[in-house]
This record gives C-alpha cells, structure tokens and sequence, in this order.
C-alpha cells in the first residue's frame, strides 16, 4: 500500500540542533521554477547569527548536501545555496515523483552542517539514509517520472500535483489520476498541445493587466481564460473565487478544455514557496517592483524582491518574449542581464531602452503626444490613442497607460491581430464587472466616487496622482490598512494617500486584517501620520468598517465633490452602498 500525501509528509522527522545561532525556519517543495533556479527538488530557509559566517554555512551545506545526495543513489542532482541578509536559501534538486522525500534529504543535508559548523555530535548517517530510503521507495512513482521527461523532449507542458497530472493546455491538454497513469505508447501525444499562455507579475497592476489582456482575447474570438486575486474564470464563467494568484489556479485553469488562450497573475508568493506551474508560456511580463511584502523567504529587499519576479523568464519557450517596463529602474536592471527576447514599453518616446531598442531593431512600444506606438523592429504601428483606452480615464492615469502598453505588447507576443487589441482596449472599462477593486467609478448624490484595492505605497501613490488633478469642491478620502505591516509602512501608505489632497478623511477598521494587532492600533497609527503630516484633527473621522465609513462619506457628499475609497475589505458590500446611493 502506497503511503497518503499526509503519510508522506510526517513520515520522518529529521532532527536539527536546538541553537538559536543556526534555526532552520522552513523547508518546502520546489515544484517549478523560481528564485534561485529552474529545477524541481526542496529548498530550506536557514537563519544564521553575526557569528557565523554565511559563506561557511554554503561551503558546508554543498559539502553535506553532495555526501547525501550521493547516499540516497542521487548523483545527477544538484545543490545550490543563496545567501540573504540574515541567512540563507538552501536547495537540492531531486526527481519529479520524490519531492516529499526531497524535504527529508534537505533536512538530512542541513542536520550534518549545522552540528558541523556548530561542532557537535551529529546523529548516525547510515540511519538517516536508510529511514529516507524507505521514504523513497514508497513515494516513487516512475511512471510519473517517465511521462515528465518524455514531455520535456516534446516540449509537452507537464503539470502535476499530489492528486493529478496533465499534459498540454488547455483544449489541447489531457488529465490522469497521478497513481493511475498510461503507459508512454497510449498516450495520445498527436492530440496534445500548448495554448498561448502569458504570466503578469509584478508589485502593482497585475490584475488589470491579466483583464486588460483576457478582454483583447476575447475580443479575437478565443475562449480565454485567467487567474488572478480574485478568481479563475474562462470567458464569463467563474471556476471559482479566491486567491488563485498561484500553481493551484494556474492548474485548474490550464486543465479546462475548452480553455484556448490564458493570462495568468503570478504572485511573489507562490514564486518563493512552489516555483511557477509550467514551463511552456510565450510570453510574460514584469510590470513594476515597489517595496511590498519584503521580509518573507529570504526576500529581504526590493532588488531581492525584482530577482523573484523575473523568475517568470524561466518559464519562457525558446521562441517566448518578455515584456518589460522601461521606466521602472529595478525592472531594467534586471532586463538588461535577461538572454530572453525582450519588448520594453514606456510613456517616453526618448526613453534609452526605446531608442536602443528602435535603433537596434528590437521589439518596443512607447507614448508619443498621446498616442501608442510599437514597433516589431521593422515597422511602426501609430495603435491607438491611450486616452481612448477608458481605463487611462483620458489619459489621466498613467499606471493605466502602461498597464495597456504592457497588454498590448503581450497581445502582439501571443500573435493577435491588430484588430482585436484595439477593440479589447477601448471596450474594457474601469467599474466592477469588467475590473473589480481597480479605480471603479460611481455617481453619488452628483459626485464621483472611485474605488481603489490600491494597498501600498507605490500603488496609492499612482491613484492618487491620477485623481488630484480632477475638479472637485470638496474631496473626501478613505483610508484602513492590514495590521500585518510595519508602523513605517502603514505611515508611508498614508503619506501617499494624503497626496490626493483630501478635506476629509474616514479611517476604517479592518477588523479580519488585523493579523495580530489590536483593533484601533492601525487606524492610530493612520491618524498619527496624519497628523503629523498637518492635516487637522477636525477633518478625521473614524469608523468600524470600510461600509460604515462608506456610508459616513456619502451622507456628507454633495455635487461636485470628489471621494476616493481604499477599500481593502468588504469591497461587494461598498459598491453595493454606492450603486443605490443616487
């Protein structure tokens, strides 16, 4: 009898020296590629004190992690190690179908480096080896071995997780229980393929750009689908509603066959904690890196954080292109070092990677005076207006702007006509249906209203630069925040919102974010730099939730005025207050 995913994974535990100078935090399985590389196996988040060198604790671990790779009969695998500010990502590569037993191999590897560098007596290693052994001989499953490099040398995407295994996308995809799978001569390899599939990732714009892109499908003709933060949908059907920002819903997604086109938002999470969910896309897209989320997996940083985001390039066909924003500094950095072929977009027609690209007949697309242009490295195409895109609102939002370059250039790397990208940007338009929570417009009692998921610095930022210079007689702001971020990050998030200049302000309580504070701790914390930053004591009010506050503003507009909600919860009950408030 073949051990339970949940055998599997309690099947052993590995002992690791009690000292706070060497903690393992983590260990998980790398299911795709990622940070540090594109192979399947097991990682291990380390955390390491000032006094132990972390270029010892590599030079350790690629030693012990060699000695039990090579005892467990993995000779072919390989090791790799990534130090961070206050430790390190180890790595092992291991086969498909031994993942669970590549976390106990990890772990193993990290037992005898750590009681190395800590010098003290390790436990036997025959022992060690042999329980993982047995683990291993459990969880094989070479079949599954077998299909995975068989479609590799097919260029066949593979997707598997604990319950089943699909080849292809989409229409052109088959599904197997992962325990009950054909031999390599029944499989029907004339029938498979892979769709067109595009990855957006990103600090900011994600799910527009995910929406923007589905609605240029569809405007062609071809049942497209997307994952995003919100659902998995193909067309107008919703498979299902959460957070599929990651492998799960790029899965359940890529094995609906009547799915022919997908767009899927790939988050910094799943990035760090499973890798991505194939390794077939034709094209993808980093939109933006701002500081967001910093301090989890080692990603410490925002250029840590840049490096994460372009693991999409590894997920690239041969024949892939990835798109790249040419005004986001960390962005080219990171591009520049990419072999991928690349097509920068920007608002600035001077831009150095537009003129070198132009120059050098490469892929781009840029602003000039208004319009959108790309160029294919032989022709220029003048494309559209950006103020005809609603979601620029008349060119007002620049985030939008790029927001449509960035679909457009994936629409062009996919092979869709001219035609249908212009149709799909100038029908897709900022309220509910068509982009929830993404600067949705209302009328309210003669004033216009938008709400906004903008949840950090840099994306209240851009919100409130496009709505400051709107006309309005009084303006009204809604502020709250998760309780999961620093004191400084709940101050600079408000530092931007106060840049859209309100006369008042309703600061909400997000009572399921608290994540670990105390209610009115974050709306303190919001009042304070407030405060501080001048705005009078007067003009605050406090309510208990986005709906209450919701409510709090309507009753105080009148026409002419001007209210932008940041509404990170509760957002169907605030549209439905705002959609029956006239």
């Amino acid at each position: 009898m073949v051990m339970t995913v949940d055998e599997l994974e309690t099947a052993l535990s590995i002992p690791a020296p009690d000292d706070e100078r060497l903690v393992l935090d983590d260990s998980r399985r790398l299911t795709g590629q990622g940070l540090l590389w594109e192979r399947y196996g097991a990682i291990l988040d380390v955390l390491v004190t000032e006094d132990i060198s972390k270029d010892d604790v590599a030079r350790t671990w690629a030693e012990e992690a060699r000695l039990t790779l090579d005892a467990v009969g993995w000779h072919d695998e390989k090791v790799i190690a990534r130090q961070f500010e206050n430790g390190l990502n180890l790595a092992i590569s291991a086969p498909i179908d031994q993942l669970y037993s590549a976390i106990f191999v990890g772990q193993i590897a990290w037992h005898f480096t750590a009681h190395r560098l800590l010098q003290t007596k390790p436990a036997s290693r025959d022992v060690l080896v042999a329980d993982v052994r047995r683990v291993m001989r459990e969880e094989a499953n070479p079949e599954l071995l077998a299909l995975q490099q068989e479609a590799d040398k097919r260029a066949i995407d593979f997707l598997s997780d604990d319950d089943h295994v699909s080849l292809g996308h989409g229409a052109g995809s088959e599904t197997w229980p992962v325990r009950e799978l054909p031999s390599l001569a029944e499989i029907p390899w004339d029938r498979l393929y892979n769709v067109p599939v595009a990855l957006i990732t990103g600090t900011n714009g994600k799910s527009t750009s995910v929406r923007l892109s589905a609605a240029i499908g569809e405007a062609a003709g071809i049942a497209s689908g997307t994952t995003s933060t919100d659902y998995v949908k193909i067309g107008d059907d919703v498979l299902d509603y959460g957070d599929y920002s990651g492998p799960g819903g790029a899965r359940m997604l890529l094995r609906d066959k009547r799915l022919q086109l997908a767009f899927l938002e790939v988050a910094r999470g799943g990035i760090l904690r499973r890798g991505l969910p194939l390794r077939q896309a034709q094209a993808a897209i980093v939109t933006n890196v701002a500081a967001d989320h910093l301090g989890q997996y080692g990603v410490n940083t925002v250029e840590a954080l840049a490096d994460a985001k372009f693991a999409v390039a590894r997920t690239l066909a041969d024949d892939g292109t990835l798109v790249l924003n040419a005004d986001d500094p960390l962005v080219v950095n990171n591009g520049l070092k990419s072999r991928r072929k690349i097509c920068w977009f920007s608002l600035d027609p001077g831009n150095p990677q537009i003129v070198a690209a132009r120059a050098s007949g490469k892929l781009c697309c840029w602003l000039d005076d208004g319009m959108i242009h790309y160029s294919d490295g032989v022709n220029v195409q003048a494309m559209l207006k950006a103020a005809d895109a609603p979601v620029t609102m008349g060119g007002a939002a620049k985030f939008n702007i790029r927001n449509v370059m960035g679909a457009l250039c994936l629409a062009k790397a996919l092979g869709l006509s001219d035609q249908a990208i212009i149709k799909g940007l100038t029908t897709f338009e900022s309220k509910p249906e068509d982009n929830p929570g993404r600067c949705n417009e209302f009328h309210a009692k003669g004033a216009r209203v938008f709400v906004d998921f903008a949840h950090n610095p840099h994306s209240v930022e851009a919100v409130s630069d496009a709505l400051v210079h709107l006309p309005s007689k009084r303006k009204f702001l809604l502020l709250g925040h998760a309780g999961d971020r620093s004191d400084q990050d709940i101050t600079d998030l408000t530092k931007s919102a106060l840049a859209f200049g309100p006369d008042e302000i309703v600061i909400v309580e997000l009572e399921d974010y608290l994540r670990g504070r105390e209610l009115g701790e974050v709306s303190n914390i919001i009042e304070g730099a407030c405060v501080a930053a001048g705005f009078p004591e007067g003009a605050i009010a406090k309510k208990a939730s986005p709906p209450e506050g919701t409510c709090h503003i309507v009753n105080r507009l009148q026409e002419g005025d001007l209210a932008l909600l940041l509404v990170l919860d509760e957002r169907d009950k605030v549209f439905e207050i705002l959609e029956n408030s006239d």
